[in-house]
């Protein structure tokens, strides 16, 4: 994990996703916007994804 909390955080977030059956995405390079959407559900994959996800959220109201 890029970030350094694979030892502190009791979870993998994106084990737990797959696993329920969800969508999972990443972007090519580590830290920048990426965001995926699924019918009515929109995500983002981190703090730099904060304003696309925005935006993709407008876009659905």
């Amino acid at each position: 994990m890029l970030a350094g909390v694979a030892r502190t955080v009791p979870y993998n977030t994106e084990a737990a996703m797959k696993q329920r059956g969800a969508r999972y995405g990443t972007a090519l390079l580590p830290f920048v916007s990426h965001v995926v959407t699924d019918g009515r559900r929109v995500t983002g994959r981190n703090p730099g994804s904060a304003k696309a996800t925005a935006r993709a959220i407008a876009a659905r109201l």
